[in-house]
């Protein structure tokens, strides 16, 4: 059973971390995430490894993990971040990147999630509405929502402190 688990989380970690990242948008907090979902993970293994799609499994995990740690007050009073956030990885534009990532979050909880799931996770309706535990409706409705005000953010550059 811990070999399973071990092989599986050493080779899906990096992806972990990312969607985390994207749902949370701070590299120490996504760590956090990652850790509570692996746990949980752990704790339910018997059932999860023999789930038809491990990685759907353990993403749900992640979204779930981070939506339950959304509705308590706790990450709001402690700030994890510091002021030396983690540089950007080089890509083709930096700028245009660190807008999408300020304004994704700035998204409701619930509308990042789907966001990430559905663009990042590449994942169709039906599947990411299975993830959040919702109806395929409300993840069109979320989707919609969370497009518009994200159009509606990247029209001007978005930068750290401006409200």
């Amino acid at each position: 059973m811990d070999a399973g688990f071990t092989e599986y989380v050493t080779a899906r970690a990096a992806w972990l971390r990312k969607v985390a990242y994207l749902l949370c948008g701070d590299w120490h907090r996504a760590d956090d995430l990652v850790q509570s979902a692996i746990t949980r993970l752990y704790a339910n293994w018997a059932r999860a490894s023999r789930a038809g799609n491990l990685d759907g499994y353990a993403r749900r995990t992640l979204v779930n993990t981070f939506l339950a740690e959304q509705r308590t007050s706790w990450w709001r009073r402690v700030d994890l971040r510091q002021n030396d956030q983690d540089p950007p990885t080089p890509g083709t534009d930096v700028e245009q990147a660190l807008d999408l990532r300020a304004a994704l979050e700035r998204l409701p909880a619930r509308q990042r999630a789907t966001v990430v799931l559905r663009y990042f996770g590449d994942l169709p309706v039906a599947e990411t509405a299975r993830a959040l535990g919702c109806s395929e409706g409300t993840v069109k409705s979320q989707t919609a929502k969370a497009v518009d005000t994200l159009r509606e953010l990247l029209r001007e550059p978005i930068r750290e402190g401006r409200a």
